[in-house]
């Protein structure tokens, strides 16, 4: 019976915050009064998690790894050794691949956070793992808005509206130079700041920390990295749509005129299918974007403005492994 009632407060620690004084081991015993000062206090009152908890998510970010290390691997490989590929275009698919393949290389780090179950790797960890997601996560997001750009001009502007060699490049480098200042900024502490979160086996920057400066920072974050970045791929992809239509609707009232069943030549047709198919590829790597990071853009306009008690370590680590 008592063992039953230690496994449900030590499974609690995925909802509810305990006292230290309960007899259950908590989130930050073992840790050292200068690692404290990097962990927000909203953690401090949390049960450890269950061991089970910490092998099952290093279990899966070891096949996340693996499977976009294979994944993004193959397409910068292609791309290397296919020269008809190199098009300016596949430049964006490329960049983006990149940001894909840096996200992982954080990977080691909470692996072996969660293999040792806690704050592990310590504070220098911490910054590198937050520093890499910061910058494969916002430039994975912009890089997925100039694609969404370059598909919008194509399409609807297919005689003048092809990117160039140079504008791709230019894009490319206004996407590194734009995420640059959003990770390096709290990677120093001159405005927000790379912080712990859930299992304190991954790191994030602070929304938790109840002043001014963390939810001004929040806030900016969430609009300048996520939700201008969102309206904007919206944008570019329904006009995309309302291309499509509009000129379906020319095409089949134009033949309708004339008599005949289709105006399209079969190299025409195949010619603008590929070109559907293609935008279809970018919106669905737009949507699984959206799906991966729009729970922890929610996560932390909830920390840095909403109930706090709602954040629960187990809450937390879902948007890492989304």
């Amino acid at each position: 019976m008592e063992n039953e009632t230690q496994n449900s407060n030590v499974y609690g620690a995925y909802f509810a915050p305990l006292r230290s004084g309960d007899g259950v081991k908590m989130l930050v015993d073992g840790l050292s009064s200068a690692e404290l000062e990097f962990i927000p206090e909203h953690w401090l009152s949390y049960p450890a998690p269950p061991a089970s908890a910490h092998t099952a998510l290093a279990l899966m970010y070891c096949f996340f790894t693996a499977a976009a290390l294979i994944g993004n691997g193959l397409v910068i490989y292609i791309f290397a050794t296919t020269k008809s590929l190199r098009t300016s275009s596949n430049l964006l698919i490329l960049n983006l691949a990149i940001f894909d393949f840096i996200m992982m290389a954080k990977a080691p780090i909470f692996i072996y956070n969660s293999a040792m179950r806690g704050f592990a790797i310590g504070s220098l960890g911490c910054q590198i793992f937050a520093l890499v997601g910061s910058y494969s996560g916002i430039g994975a997001a912009m890089t997925n808005l100039c694609i969404a750009y370059d598909r919008h001009s194509t399409i609807t502007r297919p005689l003048d509206g092809r990117l160039s060699r140079g504008k791709a490049l230019l894009l490319i480098a206004f996407v590194w130079i734009y995420t640059t200042p959003w990770s390096l900024l709290p990677l120093f502490r001159i405005w927000g700041r790379f912080v712990p979160e859930g299992y304190l086996t991954a790191c994030s920057f602070d929304y938790l920390t109840n002043t001014f400066d963390t939810k001004l920072f929040t806030g900016c974050i969430f609009i300048f990295t996520y939700a201008i970045p969102l309206l904007l791929i919206m944008y570019y992809y329904s006009g995309i749509v309302r291309q499509v239509f509009a000129h379906e609707a020319a095409l089949r009232e134009q033949a309708k005129k004339m008599n005949v069943e289709s105006l399209r030549s079969n190299q025409n047709a195949s010619a603008e299918s590929a070109e559907i198919r293609i935008a279809k590829a970018a919106l669905t790597v737009c949507f699984l974007y959206v799906a991966s990071w729009t729970p922890y853009g929610i996560m932390s306009l909830i920390g840095a403005f909403g109930d706090q008690q709602l954040l629960s370590p187990g809450v937390t680590m879902i948007p890492a492994i989304a």
